[in-house]
């Protein structure tokens, strides 16, 4: 018997749900894989983006995905992404959402909307994790720096496969500017740059970092990840920089994958 019960918990399917500007989407995670069972749900992100409304989104979405054949066990602990800086279960940064999040427990606030165990990360935290643990950082050990290129600059901060959270590498100054502000990608469409004159801003920023902390290994996520053959053969780095797998769901499975961890229910 309980070899059973040790079966059924440890690496056991979780929700994990991410919270954008845009969208809301949630997913069913297997967590032996790193892999969505089934499709994801997504609901779009009310507007205004109140606390209030945003934790009865993330509900209808949790009930949705929780009355499905492949969901968890009722009152299992869901995870969830933040688009900010969130410590000790508080927010302290919200750059995509409405300004009452700030200092919002919301760890609290989901907790109690759901009635389970809920623990949030920041959105760009959960992408490194997932892209370190089941993606192009698997089994590297060391510094593994997550980079996202996309309306502005996100960063996961990876030792060993742990989560070093909320390192704004972003927002790093180079050549006297905020790195997110010339370097990401929404940058290079509105400065209206060639692909090879955004691989010379980029090399700037990813030499700026390598020189700081000395990774094992550079993961470069977000929209443009796609076209990585555009600009990264261009960058001249002692580092390995690869584009990032999990794509779209990376979020997902690293929410669930943090409340797992959190909760001892994956190594």
């Amino acid at each position: 018997m309980a070899k059973k019960d040790e079966k059924s918990h440890k690496n056991a399917p979780l929700i994990g749900i991410d919270i954008g500007g845009t969208g809301i989407k949630g997913g069913i995670v297997d967590l032996k894989k790193g892999k969505l069972l089934g499709e994801r749900f997504r609901v779009p992100t009310p507007q205004p983006a109140t606390p209030e409304a945003v934790a009865e989104a993330v509900a209808l979405v949790v009930a949705e995905l929780s009355a499905r054949p492949e969901a968890p066990e009722a009152g299992s602990p869901v995870g969830v992404t933040f688009p900010g800086i969130i410590q000790h279960g508080v927010v302290h940064s919200a750059a995509n959402v409405d300004k009452s999040w700030l200092d919002t427990d919301i760890d609290a606030l989901l907790t109690a909307r759901l009635g389970r165990p809920v623990e949030v990360i920041n959105d760009a935290d959960a992408a490194g994790l997932a892209e370190a643990r089941y993606g192009a950082g698997a089994g590297v050990s060391g510094t593994v720096l997550v980079i996202t290129l996309g309306t502005g600059i996100g960063s996961a901060f990876i030792f060993d496969g742990k989560l070093v959270p909320n390192a704004e590498l972003g927002h790093l100054e180079v050549d006297g500017f905020d790195a997110e502000s010339k370097a990401s990608a929404v940058a290079r469409e509105r400065d209206g740059l060639s692909w090879d004159e955004y691989s010379v801003l980029l090399q700037r920023y990813f030499s700026h970092v390598e020189f700081l902390f000395s990774p094992e290994l550079f993961i470069v996520g977000g929209g443009i990840s796609k076209r990585a053959d555009e600009y990264l053969p261009n960058l001249k780095l002692r580092t390995p920089i690869v584009p990032a797998v999990l794509r779209n769901e990376a979020g997902i499975v690293g929410a669930a994958l943090e409340i797992a961890i959190k909760h001892q229910l994956s190594k």
